[in-house]
């Protein structure tokens, strides 16, 4: 099934990389360099969906105390830091051309920025020393607290009235945001499925490392109780 999922995932990237660069229509203020909103956005909803993982497996983990749930937290964490550095990056590519700074501390990059470095602390906690049921619930409980800031960044732009991060898809009170055209729309909506896919692959990929790394631990560990009998 995981083989299977690659090549669907090869083959609907591709489809996606031809709806990005020749079907949808080139965008008339930003030109060519709007294009990248398509992977930007899907980034960040990735982003979302993996730290909304970590949430949920580690409120999972301290009722349950599964070694597995923590395991599919800390996978997804992992993923998620890569697609929020995705976003950092595509982020100011997208900016300099429409505000003319690479950067700018205004409330969607800020809380973004925080998002980041929080989840970064949540992987260096699971990379402490020690044993793995005391830095699991550690981390567990960070990944929680973390997990706040997964909504003030969605709704950063519309709590504090930022005028350069753009609103597409509904502004506060009336929800009239910028508006989209059909083809871009249908180009967005692909990006983001085959971008989740990916977040998926990465995931079951993730799962199948560390389950091996536990099941060679557990060889070594036999083998020492062996020989020290």
């Amino acid at each position: 099934m995981h083989r299977s999922l690659i090549w669907i995932l090869i083959i609907l990237m591709s489809v996606a990389l031809y709806l990005v660069f020749i079907w949808s229509p080139i965008e008339k203020v930003m030109g060519n360099v709007q294009k990248i909103f398509y992977f930007h956005v899907g980034s960040a909803w990735v982003a979302f969906l993996a730290f909304g993982v970590v949430f949920v497996y580690s409120i999972l983990f301290l009722m349950k105390r599964k070694r597995s749930y923590d395991m599919i937290a800390g996978i997804s964490a992992e993923i998620g830091v890569l697609f929020t550095a995705i976003v950092l990056t595509t982020g100011p590519i997208w900016g300099r051309s429409a505000w003319n700074t690479w950067w700018t501390w205004e409330p969607r990059l800020t809380t973004t920025f925080i998002l980041f470095f929080l989840y970064l602390a949540y992987i260096f906690i699971r990379r402490m020393d020690g044993a793995w049921e005391k830095k699991a619930r550690l981390a567990a409980v960070f990944g929680i607290i973390s997990f706040i800031d997964v909504p003030i960044v969605f709704m950063a732009i519309r709590w504090w009235n930022s005028k350069l991060h753009p609103i597409v898809f509904g502004d506060a009170p009336n929800q009239s945001g910028g508006g989209i055209e059909g083809e871009m729309l249908v180009t967005l909506l692909f990006c983001l499925g085959v971008i989740t896919l990916l977040y998926i692959v990465l995931l079951q990929k993730g799962i199948y490392i560390e389950r091996t790394k536990l099941a060679v631990e557990n060889v070594k560990k036999n083998i020492q109780e062996k020989l020290m009998k």
